[in-house]
């Protein structure tokens, strides 16, 4: 009888390994996961210079795993077990605090600091010196500031790497953002903070560069769930967020610009609701990533004009800075080389506003 159950054990285990390479060999492969918003490993090269060098293997392992069949249900399963079953309070560096998905940001790199700096030294040292800029600096905290030490997570030191990067900048007056801010001016699934809770920051940096700012903006909220960045990291069954951005006569005016690939300028919008229903919603803020965008105001009653030099979180913050201006500039070196910044901004008597996230300070390699 113990045999007769054996073997049954056997052809049934058998029969579903047969099955998952089965699928496994003839599905076509997925190049890109949604719910994790990366890239998924292809077949690697098989030749006898991969096979000698051992890249083979090791490419071969990533490609299994990324293509591992039903692997979306395996990676809920594994976030479930691992959360509820087996007690553990991260997965992957990512835990659940205060009712937030984040993902652990430690240790202090402060190499990683050096390499930020000096990519804003050599812009101020290349553009700015000898004009008559007004150069600012700011930090934004990342949602681990709030939560992961008061939750017993490893968390860096903050007041270090602030008190670093004011060393490292000293020409350039800083804002501080921290006090502003908490846990929950930030989205729940996602990494950034929400725009209709940023308006004292963006009154300070205002208040702080001397220009106006009235804060008076609509609130619109739009229907679709915001599922963000943490939702497919984590693979746990999340709430949504809702997603609401500000809006008022001077931003329903604003002329936007978006500088192409191509070298060419195309006319945009301050907000592109058509990626609410796009990877990543946020990107309805200055459609996401993007190297150089213009802001006219025409409803301005100034000749002002900022530079902001930014991250993601400027992409929220920058369209409640416009009522101060006639023009700001939004430049983003991870996709434009610090060098060539010069070709499209001239640089004369504007307020330059440098403002990043303690996460891309932390890790700025993208920093060109």
């Amino acid at each position: 009888m113990n045999k007769k159950k054996d073997i049954a054990v056997l052809l049934v285990t058998g029969a579903v390994m047969l099955s998952l390479a089965l699928f496994a060999w003839f599905s076509p492969a997925k190049q890109y996961s949604d719910s994790e918003r990366r890239a998924l490993a292809l077949f690697p090269a098989l030749n006898a210079e991969t096979v000698l060098d051992g890249s083979f293997t090791k490419d071969f392992e990533t490609y299994s795993q990324d293509q591992f069949p039903l692997r979306e249900s395996f990676r809920r399963l594994k976030a479930l077990s691992a959360r509820y079953l087996f007690m553990r309070r991260s997965d992957n560096d990512i835990y659940v605090a205060d009712g937030h998905v984040s993902k652990l940001e430690y240790p202090l790199q402060e190499n990683m600091l050096d390499h930020a700096a000096g990519r804003f030294n050599h812009i101020y040292d290349t553009f700015l010196a000898g004009t008559d800029v007004k150069t600012y600096f700011s930090i934004v905290p990342d949602k681990n500031y709030f939560l992961a030490q008061p939750n017993g997570y490893p968390a860096m030191d903050y007041e270090k790497l602030v008190a670093l990067m004011r060393s490292k900048t000293e020409q350039m007056t800083y804002i501080d953002l921290f006090y502003l801010l908490s846990a929950e001016d930030y989205y729940h699934t996602d990494t950034h903070w929400r725009q209709e809770c940023i308006r004292d920051v963006a009154a300070e940096l205002a208040a702080a560069m001397g220009v106006q700012h009235s804060g008076e903006f609509t609130e619109v909220t739009l229907d679709s769930p915001f599922y963000g960045v943490y939702t497919g990291q984590s693979a746990l069954p999340l709430e949504p967020d809702v997603l609401t951005y500000l809006t008022n006569e001077v931003l329903e005016a604003a002329k936007v610009q978006y500088l192409g690939d191509d070298g060419f300028w195309r006319d945009g919008s301050i907000y592109d609701l058509a990626e609410a229903e796009g990877k990543d919603p946020y990107d309805i803020f200055l459609s996401g990533a993007e190297a150089l965008i213009t802001i006219e105001n025409p409803l301005a009653e100034t000749d002002r004009e900022l530079v902001i030099f930014r991250d993601s979180f400027g992409s929220s913050l920058t369209p409640l800075l416009l009522e101060g201006y006639a023009k700001i500039t939004v430049v983003d070196i991870r996709y434009i080389q610090s060098d060539f910044v010069g070709m499209f901004v001239p640089f004369d008597d504007q307020d330059v506003l440098f403002i990043y996230s303690t996460m891309m300070l932390n890790s700025s390699t993208a920093l060109k």
